[in-house]
């Protein structure tokens, strides 16, 4: 008979400085509404069917920027488990923008 064990799930990075909260609440905010935004200038710009189908381009566009992002930092055990844009943008600044900030605190120690 088989274990049925649970792989620890990692918990998702804090972040402590304000720079890194800053970085992480703007790439939340770019992907949260940049697929409305596109679509509301492309309305105020040329014309409704235009805006419609700059819509469905960048939310098709901005699903394959939230995935990369997703898997570029996601650990590989944690994969199929769902994430909002705000854990992503979280995961991302913590393991790719400030990672050497905790390296040269984690040397200063």
């Amino acid at each position: 008979m088989p274990n049925n064990i649970i792989d620890l799930i990692e918990p998702t990075p804090k972040l402590h400085s304000k720079k890194c909260k800053i970085i992480a609440y703007l790439l939340r905010l770019f992907l949260q509404f940049t697929t409305f935004t596109t679509a509301l200038l492309a309305w105020y710009l040329y014309d409704y069917f235009i805006a419609l189908l700059t819509l469905v381009l960048s939310f098709i566009i901005m699903g394959i920027i939230r995935s990369k992002l997703r898997n570029s930092v996601i650990p590989l055990s944690q994969r199929e488990y769902q994430y909002n844009d705000q854990e992503i943008a979280e995961w991302y600044t913590a393991k790719e923008i400030c990672n050497d900030e905790l390296e040269q605190k984690l040397q200063e120690i």
